[in-house]
């Protein structure tokens, strides 16, 4: 029992000391070959603290290697652009110039639901006030609103003004989602009715239409965005 805990206590301080030499990076902030080698350190470190009779060394010389190959790697990706588009992929442009890029969000497999996610958790509910959002290499989504919004709020000039609400996906990839108009109190017809009104023939040849948060039908179609 006393080897155990001292090989529990080597490896752990081990990895403790690996993982502040590979940097200072979250994990949600990792490159893909970053997170790899963290999993496989804290896997190499779990077997011999598991098991007594695999060699301690067993476990410290692959992630001492671990930690020279990250090493090495971080330190050419500052010297090569050409490695670093090796280890790491490229920003992916999801909203451009305030309109949805449907071929990217299927190549990165992210769904609409996803993106809108990610747009509240930053502080957006409504699709018309974002110029870009950038799906970065770690995952993240970096978001530039439009310049033209950055006005004096209701409350600086005293202004009266109703709550803003959720907003309500009415369609999406085609297809009606009753559940939202049942919310709203709508139903099918008033919901062809607006299509109508912007000359659409069928939900079908649309991606996505909502109510946004002050309540306007907002939708997108592969040839461009529309607000009423």
């Amino acid at each position: 029992m006393f080897i155990l805990l001292i090989r529990t206590i080597i490896l752990y301080i081990l990895v403790v000391l690996t993982m502040r030499l590979m940097g200072k990076k979250q994990i949600g902030q990792m490159q893909p070959f970053e997170l790899v080698i963290a999993i496989m350190i804290s896997e190499l470190a779990s077997l011999p603290m598991q098991d007594t009779r695999i060699s301690l060394l067993h476990g410290i010389v692959p992630i001492l290697t671990l930690l020279a190959l990250q090493t090495s790697i971080s330190y050419l990706q500052l010297k090569s652009e050409k490695i670093r588009g090796l280890f790491c992929s490229k920003p992916s442009i999801l909203i451009n110039n305030g309109k949805i890029d449907i071929n990217e969000l299927h190549k990165q497999s992210f769904t609409i639901n996803d993106l809108m996610e990610e747009l509240r958790l930053l502080g957006y509910f409504n699709l018309q006030d974002i110029q870009y959002a950038i799906l970065e290499d770690n995952g993240q989504l970096s978001v530039i609103g439009k310049t033209g919004l950055d006005y004096v709020t209701k409350d600086d000039m005293k202004i009266k003004y109703s709550q803003e609400v959720i907003p309500i996906t009415l369609i999406l990839d085609g297809r009606i989602n009753y559940d939202s108009l049942k919310i709203i109190n709508k139903d099918e017809k008033w919901l062809l009715k607006e299509l109508e009104k912007h000359e659409i023939e069928s939900p079908k040849d649309i991606f996505i239409a909502l109510l946004d948060s002050q309540k306007k039908f907002y939708y997108q179609i592969e040839k461009g965005v529309n607000l009423k």
